[in-house]
């Protein structure tokens, strides 16, 4: 077995509250027990939001699991020794921040945090590192001075760094023992700051949870994955790069932060996709060992009747919405952004109505997305409960719908269910799923957990995702899964199925393949792909999907048992502890071990 590795810091956004997808990854990769027999002492660095009341709330909040043992602007200085809180307070003062320092607990286990608010910073020192930044990294940060965000993970990163020193935490240990993995753009800041202050002496890790750029470029144009990645397919033959293709994109200021990650020891990707959005990046990207790290799913242990049990729930609250016990529950719970591409799931619902009716079965799909995710009052739920029957009816003057909901629910949802005889959609647009939070129409047993085990199908056709945790989160329930096939989850559900031509519960949606006869001779042909060309493939596909799904779709409690049986043994192999054994431990393995003989 290799040697432990006694300290590794994870620079990320989400160090002090779960906010969320890489909030999701942190506890279950930290909980994992293959993980932490490997690393002894792990420590979360991040921004603490001290002008941001319910960020602060949250904080401290007993569910959140931290024990602060040092906090200036708490009060709290009695957890430390005299000489660790005089370290940090000279961190303090040096750079004009506050400083919390504590443990926070991830499943059965307990990691140190280190959080630092830096609502009015020592510009001097500020300044400094950004210059700095620029002359080795060659980022214009005066360029993005403008953007909040961008100075505040800017801010943090000596301070950050210097309490760690200050902390003692990498005392005695080689560079080869200590690491410093940056979760995403936000987490690298922390690395330049360990890289220009003690050049050669961590090991870093980029952990890419998706590809800025590449995000940017399908969201903001209609051809939306379609186009993109035909474009980067292409691109490959021709060997190019994107911004041969797409023009320079340093206006965004995460590109030029994103292609500073080929300074690291080391690159981790989500999904197969994502790595080769990075390679598209060009340059020293071309070459960069690029590892794939999976994101973990559950691996439930649920019976037949328990699942049985969830779904009557789900049935009853669709009686008591419509009237009618549904023979199947489809649900799709995801955030309310573009990259989800919920329209996509109605597509396949006017398909699937059609079946359903020669059938003479009936469906409903609950889809549990809103615009605010603290969620709304519970008594004005219950008010518009009353008045219009919300979740089923909603409106756009009153707080009920906004943002993206309105285009969804009026554009979407309300026309395919006037016209739709067999399944109706339910758009609930409220964070939790439960009677107190949900109107008093949901039975009064109902808990979260339902929504997941009870479900027959869930959707996540996204236009973006880098691996989609959410969309196959119900495989270990026995659920079938409807993924578009630019979701990173795809590569890894087929790897833990062990090669098999067909995973009865998975179900891949191709809105990226172009008809018979779209030629494309090279890749600035494929930037003409608009949004004409991918509504005729999402209409002409969605069909291949939802055939498949009618097929799958379980006639009795047999099928579903076999359902069930299956996606428990896929989940199995997509466990946190599995990714952190066969995935994430060995990636640091490899960085480790390319430096050993160059230790710095």
């Amino acid at each position: 077995m290799p040697d432990a590795i006694p300290l590794v810091i994870h620079a990320t956004h989400e160090a002090g509250v779960k906010v969320g997808g890489i909030g999701a990854v942190l506890d279950g990769l930290l909980s994992a027990e293959s993980y932490v027999e490997r690393v002894p002492r792990t420590v979360l660095v991040g921004p603490m939001q001290a002008g941001d009341p319910v960020y602060m709330e949250r904080l401290t909040d007993p569910r959140n699991g931290l024990t602060i043992r040092y906090s200036s602007l708490h009060g709290i200085f009695d957890g430390l020794p005299e000489v660790l809180r005089a370290a940090l307070q000279g961190v303090e003062r040096q750079y004009q921040v506050g400083v919390l320092y504590g443990v926070r607990r991830f499943g059965p286990y307990e990691h140190e945090v280190i959080l630092v608010d830096a609502t009015a910073p020592n510009r001097h020192e500020a300044d400094l590192f950004r210059y700095y930044v620029w002359q080795r990294y060659g980022i214009d940060c005066a360029r993005y001075s403008w953007n909040p965000e961008f100075n505040l993970y800017f801010d943090i990163a000596q301070p950050l760094f210097a309490a760690i020193k200050a902390l003692g935490m990498d005392v005695g240990l080689e560079p080869d023992q200590k690491f410093i993995i940056a979760h995403e753009w936000l987490g690298m800041p922390v690395v330049f700051a360990a890289q220009l202050s003690e050049p050669a002496r961590w090991r870093t890790i980029f952990y890419a949870h998706e590809t800025a750029t590449a995000r940017r470029l399908i969201e903001e144009h209609d051809g939306h994955d379609t186009r993109f990645y035909n474009v980067l397919h292409k691109a490959e033959e021709w060997n190019l790069d994107l911004e041969s293709i797409f023009g320079n994109q340093d206006d965004l200021f995460k590109h030029p932060i994103l292609k500073a990650a080929v300074h690291c020891d080391n690159i981790f990707a989500v999904g197969d996709l994502v790595v080769q959005e990075l390679r598209f990046l060009g340059g020293r990207f071309r070459q960069a060992n690029i590892d794939l790290v999976y994101n973990g799913i559950p691996a439930p242990q649920t019976t037949l009747e328990e699942k049985l049990a969830s779904k009557r729930r789900l049935q009853a609250y669709c009686e008591a919405l419509l009237g009618y016990s549904p023979d199947y529950v489809f649900t799709h719970v995801t955030r309310m952004v573009l990259s989800k591409a919920l329209w996509r799931d109605i597509r396949v619902m006017e398909h699937l109505e059609g079946m359903l009716q020669a059938a003479g079965k009936r469906a409903v799909l609950f889809v549990l997305s809103t615009s605010v995710p603290a969620g709304r009052r519970p008594e004005w739920v219950e008010a518009w409960e009353a008045q219009y029957g919300w979740p089923v009816g909603h409106r756009a003057d009153n707080g009920d719908l906004i943002d993206l909901e309105v285009p969804f629910f009026f554009d979407g949802v309300e026309p395919f269910n006037r016209q739709a005889r067999q399944s109706q959609i339910v758009l609930v647009n409220q964070f939790g799923w439960s009677r107190s939070r949900c109107g008093r129409r949901m039975p009064a047993d109902m808990e979260f957990l339902d929504i997941r085990q009870g479900t027959d199908l869930e959707f996540g056709q996204s236009i973006y995702e880098p691996f989609g945790i959410a969309q196959v989160e119900p495989l270990g329930y026995g659920a079938l899964c409807c993924v578009s096939n630019v979701c990173g989850c795809v590569g890894f559900v087929e790897r833990a199925a062990g090669g098999q031509e067909e995973i009865p519960n998975l179900v891949v949606a191709d809105y990226t393949t172009l008809p018979q006869g779209y030629w494309l001779g090279s890749p600035y042909d494929a930037l003409a792909i608009n949004r004409s060309v991918r509504d005729w493939i999402e209409s002409h596909n969605s069909l291949d999907a939802a055939r498949t799904l009618f097929e799958r779709l379980p006639q009795d409690s047999q099928q579903m048992a076999h359902l069930l049986r299956c996606g428990q043994e896929v989940a199995q192999h997509m466990s946190w502890d599995v990714v952190a054994r066969d995935y994430l431990l060995p990636g640091l393995e490899r960085a480790r071990q390319r430096n050993l003989q160059n230790p710095g």
